[in-house]
């Protein structure tokens, strides 16, 4: 677990072995939420960045008599 210090400006830099890990850059944004004493960062990515990650599913399901 990694130690960071909120500077004066209220600034967190983010760890380098994190920001390679999650490939992240400069610009890109992060949404920030609070749960109870914790804080977190989720990475928002452009909806561009989801188009075929569902390529090959299995759309063969059994369907009832009335969802046809």
């Amino acid at each position: 677990m990694t130690t960071v210090k909120i500077s004066p400006k209220f600034q967190v830099v983010i760890p380098k072995e994190i920001r390679e890990k999650l490939d992240l850059r400069p610009g890109q944004k992060l949404q920030i939420m609070e749960f109870g004493n914790r804080i977190e960062f989720l990475l928002l990515k452009d909806i561009k960045e989801a188009r075929g990650f569902l390529k090959g599913i299995d759309t063969g399901i059994q369907r009832e008599g009335d969802r046809i």
